[in-house]
């Protein structure tokens, strides 16, 4: 009785993914398809990002005035019942200042830089944190992001819709063909969290006046939800 081999590829492409299939070998009765898949959720984290900046003729009295706007900083914390031993440091620096104009390119001061990390798991922080740094001008300006800390969980579940879009697609493909879905074979994933913009927020110096005038500009709005995508191939033995 003759055999008839029959060999199916069907790749699901979708435009939220930008994972490339694998470079395989037809394999006798086999289907090789992708798909993508997502989870999308409510955020869990907020991320408060700030640089902590002074500048002075000489590089001491630039360290003190950093070092007193670490310690506004930690005060502010303080008052919203967050521990200062929350926010991290990304980097710290001290840069001469050159007067360019100068032939001898002469020093004239010094810049300390640090820049302070902090995440809220209470929302309702945001708004006073926000504008009691910039009361307190520690800060030329902040930016908030929203995340999500369980990240690996989301991950799974994304995987996991993209694994039974892929399975549905074999199993449509198998019953067209007049066979049976067998095993899965083979299988690769790739998953991808979206880019989240940074939302600029309160500039150094901002009059306290300003907070008595109306809501804070994100009051009553929602956190932008993470989306989490998953691209998955996979082989299955047809019967």
């Amino acid at each position: 009785m003759k055999t008839t081999i029959v060999t199916l590829c069907v790749l699901v492409l979708s435009a939220l993914s930008i994972a490339q299939s694998p470079t395989l070998n037809p394999v006798p009765n086999t289907i090789f398809v992708g798909a993508d898949g997502k989870f999308e959720t409510a955020p869990d984290t907020a991320l408060i990002q700030f640089n902590i900046s002074a500048q002075a003729d000489n590089a001491k009295d630039a360290y003190d005035q950093a070092a007193k706007q670490a310690e506004a900083t930690r005060q502010v914390l303080r008052a919203n019942g967050i521990d200062p031993k929350s926010a991290e440091i990304g980097f710290f620096s001290v840069n001469p200042q050159y007067d360019w104009k100068n032939p001898k390119h002469r020093v004239i001061g010094y810049q300390v830089t640090t820049s302070v990390s902090l995440k809220l798991k209470d929302f309702s922080k945001i708004g006073p944190v926000t504008q009691q740094l910039a009361d307190a001008s520690v800060s030329e300006s902040q930016s908030l992001s929203y995340t999500l800390d369980s990240i690996d969980e989301a991950k799974g579940k994304a995987v996991a819709d993209a694994y039974r879009r892929a399975r549905a697609s074999a199993q449509s493909l198998a019953v067209a063909s007049g066979r049976t879905l067998g095993e899965l074979s083979y299988a690769s994933v790739d998953t991808f969290e979206n880019i989240r913009v940074m939302a600029p927020l309160a500039g150094r110096g901002r009059p306290m006046a300003m907070a008595a005038q109306g809501p804070a500009p994100t009051e009553e709005f929602s956190p932008q939800n993470v989306t989490v995508t998953a691209h998955v191939n996979a082989m299955f033995v047809l019967k």
